[in-house]
């Protein structure tokens, strides 16, 4: 089960329109009933299936420090000065992600969007050179991971590219596109009201399973076990 109702998508879509301390501090039982409770519900429900998929991967319960990633928005560095994320982020993290980049599972629920991806998000230097790298001595594996048919047909890699070759690549390098990534995440789009649906943690597991092949593979590129 997922937990996930309308009243989810109500309150952060309420959030988006009153992003403030005063209107969230006035309605903090709605975003613990509505928002926190049925994620920790879903994170709960995914422990012994991700556990069945790779137990190298964490899915942590808990209020603070666990997969469900912070409402509050770190601003210090940011144009955009609203104190709360509008949305739900949940990251089931590697093992030895603490000490090292590693990819991850990750789910996002918002009013307008869902979706589930996998890989890393702006690796590291020494994890990018890592995969870089992977792809120019491996390119069979990696087009196999990533050009497979039935990941293809439901994960599509997103994220920023340079403009020209990585200083130490040829431009005629197989995957060269790949090579030049900034970000090795791939993504399945849900539609938006896919999380209220009772089997939402089957399909999340059901793509995660999916979405294997490509993980372990990117684990093997930065040298962490899957």
């Amino acid at each position: 089960m997922s937990g996930f109702t309308p009243k989810t998508l109500n309150f952060l879509t309420d959030l988006a329109q009153n992003n403030n301390r005063e209107w969230f501090n006035a309605h903090k039982a709605g975003y613990e009933t509505h928002v926190l409770d049925p994620a920790l519900r879903f994170i709960e429900a995914m422990q012994a299936p991700l556990g069945t998929i790779s137990p190298h991967f964490v899915a942590a319960p808990k209020r603070v420090g666990g997969s469900l990633m912070r409402v509050y928005r770190d601003t210090r560095f940011s144009h955009n000065k609203t104190p709360y994320k509008t949305n739900i982020g949940i990251q089931f993290r590697h093992e030895m992600a603490k000490d090292v980049h590693a990819p991850g599972f990750y789910v996002h629920v918002e009013p307008e969007r869902a979706f589930v991806g996998v890989g890393l998000w702006r690796p590291d230097a020494t994890a990018l050179k890592g995969i870089r790298e992977f792809i120019r001595d491996n390119p069979a594996e990696w087009g196999k991971a990533t050009r497979g048919r039935r990941f293809a047909e439901s994960f599509q890699l997103r994220g920023d590219s340079l403009t020209r070759p990585p200083k130490g690549f040829s431009a005629d390098l197989a995957y060269i596109e790949d090579i030049k990534r900034k970000d090795f995440i791939a993504v399945h789009d849900l539609d938006r009201l896919t999380p209220l649906d009772g089997d939402f943690s089957q399909l999340v597991t059901a793509l995660f399973r999916l979405a294997l092949p490509y993980m372990k593979t990117m684990c093997k590129a930065v040298g962490v076990p899957c």
